[in-house]
Order: C-alpha cells, then sequence, then structure tokens
C-alpha cells in the first residue's frame, strides 16, 4: 500500500484590491467525508448580495426556512480539508455543532469584518479576545 500523500499547506487568504474576501477557520469537531476523513481547516469567502438572495428562492428553503443557512453556507465556503466541492449536502452531513460554528463566523465575516470574539475565562473571570479562525493559543 502507498505511502498517504503528504499535508499540503492551506493557499493564503485572497485578497482583491487589498480587500481580504477569504477567511480561514477551524472546525471544532470537524466534518467527516465517506471514507472516514475528518476534515477540520477551511476557508470561507465574503458573501455577495447574489450569495443572501439566491436562497430566496431555493425551493428546499421555500419548504423550510431552516434550509436558508445551510444552503448559504454551502455557497460561501469554498474548501473544508480536502473537499473542495462543498454543496448543501456537505453542511447537511456536518455536526450540528460545526454548522452553529459556521453560521456565527459568516456573520462576523460578513457583518463585523473580523474573526475576533471576546470570550471570559471560565475559571479566572479574566476577559480576552480571541480569533474564531482557528489559531491555536499562544500563537500570534
Amino acid at each position: 500500500m502507498a505511502p498517504p500523500p503528504p499535508p499540503t499547506l492551506p493557499a493564503p487568504p485572497r485578497e482583491e484590491n487589498g480587500l481580504r474576501t477569504e477567511f480561514e477557520f477551524e472546525l471544532p469537531r470537524g466534518y467527516v467525508d465517506e471514507a472516514g476523513t475528518v476534515h477540520r481547516h477551511g476557508a470561507m469567502r465574503l458573501a455577495t448580495a447574489r450569495d443572501e438572495l439566491r436562497p430566496q428562492i431555493d425551493l428546499r428553503v421555500k419548504e423550510n426556512p431552516a434550509y436558508l443557512s445551510v444552503v448559504l453556507l454551502s455557497q460561501v465556503i469554498t474548501r473544508i480539508g480536502t473537499v473542495t466541492d462543498v454543496h448543501a449536502g456537505v453542511v447537511e452531513r456536518m455536526y450540528a455543532t460545526d454548522v452553529a460554528f459556521l453560521q456565527d463566523f459568516y456573520r462576523r465575516v460578513n457583518s463585523e469584518g473580523h474573526t475576533r470574539a471576546a470570550v471570559t475565562c471560565p475559571h479566572c473571570e479574566g476577559g480576552f479576545e480571541v480569533d474564531l479562525s482557528g489559531g491555536r493559543l499562544g500563537e500570534s
């Protein structure tokens, strides 16, 4: 059996005319593909007006308005691990924890323009800021 291919480094965030248009993230649990591989790192691009309007005419959304976030996320997620064909079926198979994370990430990227969040330590109750895009503690 051949050894697995070496891991590829994620592409740098895309920029268009100095505007950051793609944001890296790390899922709390990870997407498990059909082969059982867990994918945690991914990227999401900024949403366009078309991205937000298109789900409104989707029959699945008309039948079940809760499906709107599945369709919307599937349009703006550019990759999850090695999966680059992110469609509604991929988002449907994600754990609820990861979908909730991505919904919040989408809101932060598209409404607030950043991926940082204020948090409070449960032990000392000290406040600090974390980057939701997947950086590890202690990294800059």
